[in-house]
């Protein structure tokens, strides 16, 4: 009993200390802390004993073109997420973008800090924001390093999928069109949600975010997150479940403090070989960047690399608006889209 205080109490000073040394200075840490809060919170109504599916009603009566807030519970648990639809909707089918948050952050400053409603609305799809509630997560990251949540259908991605097929089943959702991306520990979430679900997302976005399998452990994720692990780039059929089958692209700061650019090589490596790489020098709003595109034997896109040099754990393009953004750079929003609408998936039933 006492071990398992003095390791949440441990985890928690930890995650304060990342909090003093992240490079961006207007927010706290966005990486992980602690696995779930108190045991009794789980048996709370909105932490873990929700027993059928439901879909609540808007919490505010809104207007088209505004975030909207529902609930959404499983078997098990439950989640809250804002639902961006843009005025342009009118039934007809469109793409579906599902964003996860980084540690500290929540939808509204995540929707404001990633500028993806105003996207939205020029390109005509709309966007889901899942919430981790800290009552899952003290510091309200996703937690991508407990191995319970890491696996289909179960923990969160259970959560995350069911969020994503809710919206699917009550909006006019191209399904080949349906695409996840994440910031820091959402988009660790987002490369796990790839993984388990490749059936229903066609594409995904990861920025300053870590492979599957990385960690399994707070500690582990502590330790590759800071660069101390070693992080094997592994042949293809040594990966944990083979190579990831849904395009990927990436973005990295090279100057990074909270987790280290060796991730975004992880990353690639569960796409594709080096030897298929083709890099472009570039520079975007103040800082330049490298931009690797891997393709096939067939000259198709598999995945693209961004590392933008002297880049920190940041959302490049962002809006001051909302925490861990940085204006300089290219812009991930824009970039993310064009190579989503880029990548449609192949029609087929949704699992």
């Amino acid at each position: 009993m006492f071990r398992g205080l003095f390791a949440t109490i441990r985890a928690a000073l930890q995650g304060i200390w990342l909090a003093m040394t992240s490079p961006v200075k207007k927010a706290p840490t966005a990486e992980p802390a602690v696995r779930p809060g108190p045991l009794w919170a789980r048996f709370l109504p909105w932490g873990g004993l929700a027993l059928k599916q439901v879909h609540t009603e808007p919490v505010q009566d809104t207007t088209p073109a505004t975030n909207t807030e529902y609930a959404y519970a499983s078997g098990w648990d439950s989640r809250k997420y804002l639902l961006y639809v843009p005025a342009s909707y009118r039934g007809q089918p469109v793409p579906l973008i599902v964003m996860l948050h980084g540690c500290s952050q929540d939808p509204q400053d995540f929707s404001l800090g990633t500028r993806m409603n105003e996207a939205a609305d020029s390109d005509g799809f709309i966007v889901a924001y899942p919430a981790q509630p800290r009552v899952a997560n003290i510091a309200k990251c996703w937690n991508w390093f407990n191995p319970n949540d890491q696996e289909r259908d179960a923990g969160e991605p259970a959560l995350i999928a069911g969020i994503t097929r809710e919206v699917m089943s009550s909006h006019a959702i191209d399904p080949a069109r349906v695409y996840i991306a994440g910031l820091s520990a959402g988009g660790a979430m987002a490369a796990i949600m790839a993984r388990a679900y490749p059936d229903l997302y066609a594409a995904i976005g990861v920025h300053s975010g870590l492979a599957y399998g990385s960690a399994n452990s707070v500690t582990s994720a502590l330790a590759v997150m800071k660069g101390r692990a070693s992080i094997p780039i592994l042949p293809v059929d040594e990966l944990p479940v083979g190579r990831l089958a849904v395009p990927l692209i990436a973005f990295q700061g090279d100057s990074d403090n909270t987790v280290h650019p060796q991730n975004i090589e992880r990353l690639m490596a569960d796409v594709v070989s080096p030897e298929l790489a083709t890099e472009v020098a570039g520079e975007a709003e103040g800082l330049s960047y490298t931009q690797t595109v891997y393709r096939d034997s067939r000259k198709r896109v598999l995945a693209e690399q961004w590392l933008v040099h002297g880049g920190g754990h940041a959302w490049f393009g962002g809006s001051p608006a909302g925490s861990y953004t940085e204006p300089q750079g290219p812009d991930a929003t824009r970039e993310m889209i064009r190579f989503f609408l880029a990548h449609p998936r192949k029609a087929q039933a949704v699992a």
